[in-house]
């Protein structure tokens, strides 16, 4: 945030972080997950971690952003973006980013009645799909939209929208994206990630019935 480090560049190594603040290399692991789930960094596995924030903005253009846009508005911008990621993903993400992937999935699908959890790890899951596109604008990109997703627009309604079935249906969406990604099958990733930003959205217009939070 001092602006030490530029928007993209890589950080030293766990080690040299360790070895320069006299730190252990677990408060170091420590930090950068909190500074990854800021998303003021992005880890590739076998790269090292990056920064996503402009640290020569101190942040008032991201937030102006997110004050302004609606739920709907992002929405839109996700069915823009996101089946083109899935595109890229299923032809770029290795076996180790597609493990990191199903790791995401595997904390969601066991976050049924915990709206808080799933919602943490949904945002890890596409983030991580962003990350398979190796375009580093791509990531950047996808950074705003989650950092929007972090709204108290989002936050007042998402309780609404994040019924225990609802969780379940949004899974199995995952599932099948993942699946595709495995498959190295663009196009049924393209078909399914649309089908599941098409639901969110239409959740939004007209939340799930309230009998469906059993």
């Amino acid at each position: 945030m001092r602006g030490a480090f530029q928007d993209g560049q890589r950080l030293p190594s766990e080690r040299r972080l360790a070895e320069d603040r006299s730190a252990s290399r677990g408060t170091v692991r420590e930090a950068l997950r909190l500074l990854e789930q800021g998303d003021l960094l992005v880890r590739r596995p076998g790269s090292g971690s990056y920064v996503t924030y402009p640290a020569e903005s101190p942040g008032a253009e991201r937030e102006d952003v997110a004050e302004i846009t609606s739920p709907l508005q992002l929405l839109e911008v996700r069915l823009a973006l996101e089946p083109q990621m899935v595109r890229l993903a299923s032809r770029n993400m290795t076996a180790r980013d597609i493990a990191g992937l199903e790791e995401a999935l595997l904390n969601m699908e066991g976050a049924e009645h915990d709206e808080e959890k799933f919602s943490h790890w949904d945002k890890i899951f596409h983030r991580r799909i962003a990350e398979g596109t190796r375009n580093p604008l791509m990531i950047t990109m996808y950074g705003q939209i989650n950092h929007v997703r972090t709204h108290d627009l989002w936050e007042s309604i998402k309780g609404a929208i994040l019924t225990p079935p609802r969780i379940r249906q949004y899974n199995h969406h995952h599932r099948d994206v993942l699946d595709a990604i495995r498959r190295r099958d663009p196009e049924s990733a393209v078909a399914c990630m649309n089908t599941h930003l098409q639901l969110a959205q239409q959740d939004l217009l007209e939340p799930p019935e309230t009998g469906e939070t059993q």
